[in-house]
């Protein structure tokens, strides 16, 4: 068993932190101040191959592997986790679909672009009445003479104000219930519009949206996979992207671990640093190992994926250990900084916000449990077998 990195593998690693620490990190504050999206910034991680860590050079990406983008993920979250959200939902959620269920022709076409940054990608799947129940979509794509006529509502849109191509579910088959039904298309920017931006808790720099289609006409050759298997392209989209929440979960407890440890080496109280108490040693103790078992368990996951075996139980455990620990230890930061944790003048508050999304977007702590119940207790083989 080898835990080390490889040297391409550090190196992907020490220019995704080096880039964080120089041109995120020292704005990450005023951005979640001023709900600022740094739309540039994203051209610069282009230029260095970080938009498209793990894309096939043939495609005009980085050629790295999947582990590598988990780390880059990890190292852009720890100095602000809306610019992790972004590029994790860009490349995960709506350019490694592509790639994996697009014809040559798609894979040529739409991939290229995204993976140098040219535009940024979306994932719209979740709707006002179809969160965690994906498959009660109402989103509907009626065939035509030429391809297809798409209408519908989708909610809580990563990018979407700033996207150029959405990997968007809709209902093909109305009589099929449920999930069966639902086919995946690939939409442009121009068929979408816009109806609002999202006040949320955290994440200020990544923007979230409402966006609509009314009666957007798209091509034939714009369905992604087969016709109503929109639901697998989306579970297997999903089982990808929660290794890349949970890296950004990672980065974000990394970050609040940084923070605390410092400080506590540095304030004093009753005549010593707070840092020779037992009760802040403890505390530091328990993040610090928290944080490992987080980083195995997401590493696992990653490599999984990346040799093409099964990662489906494991992606949702480094998921939900992930978040639910990012949470915990943010939280754990404040504490130790006391007074001035709660204040905005030191960033953990805002490890603190940003954290707690990671336990809901890409499947809530809930899914995840039932995801790797079934998976534990065989349900899903079964109900396979009987379907």
């Amino acid at each position: 068993m080898d835990f080390s990195l490889a040297p391409e593998q550090r190196e992907i690693q020490a220019l995704a932190r080096e880039f964080a620490e120089a041109e995120i990190e020292p704005h990450a504050a005023e951005w979640d101040r001023e709900h600022r999206f740094p739309r540039d910034l994203f051209a610069k991680l282009a230029e260095l191959g970080l938009m498209g860590v793990c894309v096939p050079e043939e495609y005009g990406g980085a050629g790295a592997d999947f582990l590598s983008y988990i780390l880059v993920l990890e190292e852009l979250s720890r100095a602000d986790a809306g610019v992790g959200v972004t590029v994790a939902v860009h490349t995960s959620a709506a350019t490694l679909p592509i790639l994996s269920f697009g014809t040559d022709e798609q894979r040529s076409r739409f991939v290229p672009p995204l993976a140098r940054g040219e535009h940024l990608g979306a994932f719209a799947l979740t709707e006002a009445e179809a969160g965690s129940d994906a498959g009660s979509l109402r989103t509907r794509a009626e065939p035509t003479e030429d391809g297809w006529r798409i209408t519908g509502a989708k909610q809580w849109i990563t990018n979407g104000a700033f996207a150029g191509t959405f990997l968007l579910f809709a209902r093909t088959d109305p009589a099929t219930p449920a999930a069966g039904g639902v086919s995946a298309f690939l939409v442009d920017a121009e068929h979408v519009r816009v109806t609002r931006d999202e006040e949320k808790l955290g994440l200020n720099s990544s923007i979230t949206n409402d966006i609509v289609l009314e009666d957007a006409e798209v091509a034939r050759d714009r369905l992604l996979h087969e016709e109503g298997k929109g639901f697998t392209v989306a579970m297997a989209t999903l089982d990808g992207g929660r290794i890349g929440i949970a890296a950004q979960a990672l980065g974000i407890a990394q970050a609040a671990y940084g923070v605390a440890r410092e400080y506590a080496k540095e304030r004093r109280a009753f005549g010593k640093a707070i840092a020779e108490h037992q009760a802040i040693q403890w505390k530091l103790a328990d993040m610090s190992t928290e944080i490992d078992a987080a980083r195995l368990l997401v590493y696992r996951a990653a490599w999984l994926k990346e040799q093409g075996l099964p990662h489906t139980e494991e992606g949702a455990k480094a998921k939900l250990f992930a978040s639910e620990m990012a949470r915990r230890q943010t939280a754990e930061a404040i504490q130790i900084l006391g007074g001035y944790g709660y204040t905005k003048e030191f960033p953990v508050e805002r490890y603190y916000r940003d954290a707690k999304i990671t336990e809901i977007y890409e499947g809530t702590s809930e899914i995840q449990r039932l995801v790797i119940a079934r998976s534990i207790l065989g349900l899903q083989q079964r109900a396979m077998a009987q379907g």
